[in-house]
């Protein structure tokens, strides 16, 4: 384990929630919270563990071996640093640049609202309704809105209103496929297809899709949605979900509709719309996609240079106990 990094966990480390985090799995597991705070920090220090990674991942019913098969924060942030030139972030952090790089592959419209005027905003929404505003460096779905135009007395309004909240963008709606749909309509619901690019060739590594919940039209894990782990060979969805107090979920409480076992239409389509993808910023080579599946295929939304480590190593997700870090040493050295 990298000292320096170690270094710097511990000192910006917040020790409410690490002791939160140890009556936790005191609760879970019965151990003693003695015992539980050695073995954090141990884990810590041998694994690059946090102890959000020790109580999500059930670091406590893993053996050594297993442990030693999970990506861990500190493992997440060596592969960043190996892959990702930080000089290059921006070109996935702006949303702006990112529609301008990947314009072929995203299928949408879109307006940069910095430098667009009230008549070409104007012009933009003669033959549309309904838009979706971001701030160009939005995360975790925060910020983003839907907007009507018939919410709004006038187009001036409107473009006030986007000036105002400090929208970079304006794009069109996405259309999801019908079989996404059915998961929950009232969000799109996307996938987040995570690639990494070494010597010269860009490669799957893992996938999982995102479900909005609860009224939202977000599908955001950090904003109410949940996730589900997709096998990369079938293109299926392969358990149940889950969103971030843990809940699982077998059939969507919205929908009644069944999670696991749900096919993605056009997965394969997807799969090399990432690869394409990748390959056209190789400085930045660990990525994790946000693809839109539609009647007509899959579109690229977004991308993330600090793709989530933790989602898919949460039990009931790894029945094995083998996290995914042999899926990156297959393609990644030094890691």
């Amino acid at each position: 384990m990298n000292i320096k990094y170690l270094a710097g966990r511990i000192v910006n480390m917040d020790i409410k929630n690490m002791f939160r985090a140890i009556d936790t799995v005191h609760e879970r597991s019965g151990k003693n919270r003695v015992y539980i705070f050695f073995d954090m920090i141990h884990c810590g220090v041998k694994y690059g563990a946090g102890y959000s990674d020790y109580k999500l991942a059930e670091f406590y019913n893993l053996n050594r071996k297993q442990r030693a098969t999970y990506i861990t924060r500190g493992i997440n942030n060596r592969l960043v640093s190996l892959l990702n030139k930080k000089e290059d972030y921006y070109l996935v952090e702006d949303k702006r640049k990112f529609n301008e790089i990947f314009g072929d592959l995203i299928h949408r419209e879109w307006l940069n609202m910095d430098t667009a005027t009230q008549p070409e905003f104007e012009a933009f929404m003669a033959e549309r309704s309904v838009i979706i505003a971001k701030p160009s460096d939005a995360t975790c779905g925060k910020g983003i809105e839907k907007l009507d135009k018939k919410d709004f007395t006038s187009l001036q309004a409107m473009y006030t209103h986007l000036k105002e909240t400090g929208a970079g963008l304006v794009e069109d709606c996405i259309i999801q496929h019908r079989d996404i749909a059915k998961l929950y309509p009232l969000s799109v619901n996307t996938l987040r297809i995570v690639t990494v690019y070494t010597e010269g060739e860009a490669h799957l590594i893992y996938a999982f899709i995102r479900i909005g919940n609860d009224g939202h039209f977000v599908d955001n894990f950090n904003s109410g949605g949940m996730v589900a782990p997709i096998d990369t060979e079938k293109g299926v969805i392969q358990y149940a979900a889950f969103d971030k107090q843990s809940r699982y979920y077998e059939t969507h409480p919205y929908t009644g509709t069944p999670i696991a076992g749900s096919v993605i239409p056009f997965w394969k389509e997807s799969v090399a719309l990432c690869l394409k993808a990748a390959a056209r910023i190789p400085t930045l080579g660990y990525i994790g996609w946000d693809v839109a599946v539609t009647e007509d295929g899959p579109l690229l939304i977004e991308a993330n240079q600090f793709p989530g480590h933790d989602i898919l190593q949460m039990p009931p997700h790894v029945p094995d106990k083998v996290g995914m870090l042999p899926k990156f040493k297959k393609y990644v050295k030094n890691l």
